[in-house]
């Protein structure tokens, strides 16, 4: 089974503070078979993530739309910022990836009205229900539209740190590409460990 984190962040993002080496070593330490990194608004960080450790790497970016943010994984280029949602996320489909909304109906991140994710059901390929750093009733009330809309849910770590690694994760089967990933994604084990959005950040 893989050890897969779908949700973080490296020096990239204005509020990331470790290293892509850093984040190799540390992926090490953890036991982390995969990790797609996730910056915001750029890509520059995930393709030389890729390049450097293509085992490990899956190429992504969290990027603000005009309402809440879009994740691309598998991604091949940048996502500019500030796009219609509907815009970024045919943006991802057409470089062969796909759409993660992350911590979706928290009110102190930037997300989307419950609405709105029903409205943008058919583009969203993946919807995080377990976000360490979001409220409790958040992650229960995403849980629960994901269970609503039948979409594939993830929990990520949204860490910003090397050290905020190896709390939360999905394990999963081997996969080949990205809709097999999204199938085996589908039956993946939810991991959470009582160090999971400890430091709690705003």
């Amino acid at each position: 089974m893989l050890r897969v984190d779908l949700h973080l962040h490296s020096h990239y993002s204005h509020d990331g503070r470790s290293t892509i080496r850093q984040l190799i070593e540390r992926a090490k330490e953890c036991g982390l078979d995969r990790l797609a990194l996730t910056d915001h608004n750029t890509a520059e960080g995930a393709l030389k993530f890729v390049e450097l450790a293509p085992e490990l790497a899956i190429a992504g970016e969290e990027a603000k739309t005009t309402e809440g943010e879009v994740i691309g994984l598998f991604i091949t280029g940048r996502i500019p910022p500030f796009l219609r949602p509907e815009q970024a996320m045919d943006l991802v489909h057409e470089m062969g990836g796909l759409t993660y909304i992350p911590h979706p109906l928290d009110r102190s991140r930037s997300n989307f009205r419950e609405h709105r994710v029903v409205e943008l059901a058919h583009r969203i390929d993946i919807i995080e229900t377990y976000n360490p750093w979001a409220d409790p009733a958040a992650n229960k009330a995403a849980a629960r539209l994901a269970d609503e809309l039948g979409k594939v849910s993830a929990t990520g770590s949204d860490a910003h740190s090397a050290e905020e690694l190896g709390r939360s994760w999905m394990e999963m089967e081997e996969y080949e590409g990205t809709q097999d990933f999204l199938e085996k994604l589908r039956a993946a084990r939810h991991v959470v460990t009582a160090r999971s959005g400890t430091g709690r950040r705003a």
